[in-house]
């Protein structure tokens, strides 16, 4: 027989010869698996894990940005923050995100991780308006100014023009003309604003007038900082120029006629209606552009749906006209070059306040991208957007979500989807993801308390169309102790208030108690009282 026979290879005399199937050996008795679970996953470094090259692979999810949490399907890490991944993944086209969940699962946790990380990368948080609050104790922790706005708890002047008058000196040429322009637009459209809130409605074309004329003479003849008093009293003056505009016809008569309705909005606005007196008298904690700010209106009740949204939008309105003269004044070279992580919480209330008010924060948010500002907008469903009476506001409503950079999805009801996958394109099992993480937390037997929601902490990150990266965001020691917005909630035995901490995975334990004599714990003092603002930083 020749040596060049062909060798037969050895056979598995049980087997004949076949091979296993990648799940094992098929059939009765043969061991196959019919679930093969994934192995776990770690990452690395090359120095690290430079004795198993070429076995390792690389992750998907982009590693540019904040670190927010790990990939629930890799569990790799997972960084993202909307600045980051505009100014250098180059991922998105605007620097903002877009944030939707049902309440409880965490769309303000993830934001503060942003916000934190952010300002570690030198970007200043700004949280112009936080109803509950959410922010107070992060901003805090960061050396940050805290700015109470409430009845009896500060007040916030909607014609100072802060510091643009400063800026407008420093300034020259076109420069100085653009600031000032600029300060007088969001003065008018302020003022409007809380008139529409007022009303109901929108100031007619002739009172829009009215007011730009008005302002235009109170700046002339007034010294210093004026207030909507000092603006009521141009109007009831009656100058020549604003007749002009008021077409009165040369009949002072018909002049108090057309003003009436004005006129008697601004003594609403002045002598503490529906709006209080907060934005009557000058500020009283001007803002600060070094260092993270939060304008903390917990203190106005969820009841005053009109007082909160007109609060929201003067703080928005006076937040972005501060970080328009910091970039005027960056631009010139007078100032360092700041950039700024901008947090519009709540978006819905202002949105329902009254007619026009879409447009209104419309005007506000669009030119975050030229001024060197990202944004985070937070509401809980697109039924919140859509729920406006005009067709009108609807679209622009819509376009909030469509033309930002990111959406982020918690735990949303099946309802919504319909609505959410025609601004976000989602593929069934995207659809279901979202679905399962707004179901009910289970009840545990073991400690009798309900055990953590299943959503908690979870949400889908989308970009365009490309598909979804699912994240879990856990919280570190740190930030436990600032993200607890149930801490008065829990009280021992002897009525003291008790310090809850907050595990990953969402039970709590006691670790110590607030004293009776923490001011945090005082009762709101009498609305009749004035009261200065604190900065919430040691002076």
């Amino acid at each position: 027989m020749s040596d060049k026979k062909k060798q037969k290879k050895p056979v598995d005399p049980t087997r004949r010869g076949r091979r296993p199937m990648p799940r094992g050996w098929p059939g009765p008795g043969g061991g196959y698996s019919t679930y093969l679970q994934a192995p776990q996953e770690w990452r690395g470094t090359t120095v690290q894990v430079c004795g198993m090259w070429p076995f390792s692979a690389g992750t998907g999810s982009p590693m540019v940005g904040v670190p927010i949490g790990r990939n629930i399907l890799s569990g790799a890490t997972m960084c993202c923050d909307p600045i980051s991944w505009f100014m250098r993944a180059k991922l998105i086209s605007n620097p903002s995100m877009f944030v939707l969940g049902k309440p409880g699962l965490g769309k303000s946790t993830i934001t503060r991780r942003m916000a934190l990380g952010l300002a570690g990368y030198g970007v200043q948080p700004l949280v112009l308006g936080d109803l509950k609050p959410d922010y107070k104790d992060l901003i805090e922790a960061l050396g940050g100014q805290v700015i109470q706005l409430g009845r009896g708890r500060g007040h916030l002047n909607v014609l100072d023009p802060g510091e643009s008058r400063q800026a407008a000196l420093r300034l020259t040429g076109k420069a100085r003309e653009a600031i000032q322009a600029d300060a007088h637009g969001r003065r008018q459209t302020m003022v409007s604003a809380l008139i529409a809130i007022m009303r109901n409605q929108n100031p007619n074309d002739r009172e829009e007038t009215i007011l730009d004329e008005a302002l235009k003479v109170l700046d002339e003849r007034f010294q210093g900082t004026p207030v909507l008093r000092d603006l009521l009293q141009v109007i009831q003056d009656a100058p020549d120029r604003v007749r002009n505009v008021a077409l009165d016809r040369g009949s002072l008569d018909r002049y108090r006629q057309i003003t009436e309705g004005l006129e008697a909005s601004l003594i609403g606005l002045v002598g503490g209606g529906r709006l209080g007196e907060i934005f009557s008298e000058q500020t009283d904690n001007p803002m600060q552009m070094d260092r993270p700010v939060v304008f903390d209106v917990s203190n106005v009740d969820d009841s005053e749906t009109s007082l909160q949204a007109a609060v929201l939008l003067a703080c928005w309105s006076y937040g972005f006209g501060a970080v328009a003269v910091s970039q005027a004044l960056a631009d010139a070279g007078l100032e360092p070059r700041r950039h700024y992580f901008v947090i519009l919480d709540e978006l819905w209330r202002v949105l329902r306040a009254g007619s026009g008010l879409v447009d209104r924060v419309d005007a506000l948010t669009r030119l975050n991208r030229q001024r060197g500002v990202g944004m985070a907008m937070i509401s809980h469903t697109m039924s919140d957007l859509l729920a406006l009476p005009n067709p009108e506001d609807r679209m622009k409503a819509k376009g909030f979500v469509e033309r930002s950079g990111m959406v982020i999805c918690g735990g949303l009801p099946r309802a919504e989807m319909d609505n959410l996958t025609e601004v976000v394109s989602m593929s069934m099992e995207e659809q279901n993801m979202l679905v399962g993480w707004q179901d009910p937390p289970a009840w545990d037997p073991s400690t009798g308390k309900e055990a953590a929601p299943p959503g908690r902490g979870n949400f889908l990150i989308k970009v365009g169309g490309r598909p979804g990266i699912p994240v879990h965001v856990g919280l570190t020691s740190v930030e436990r102790e600032i993200n607890d917005t149930n801490k008065l909630w829990t009280t021992g035995e002897n009525g003291k208030p008790q310090m809850v901490e907050i595990a990953p995975d969402g039970t709590e334990a006691v670790v110590g108690e607030y004293s009776l004599d923490d001011p945090a714990l005082l009762p709101p003092p009498d609305p009749t009282t004035r009261v200065t603002a604190r900065t919430g930083v040691d002076e």
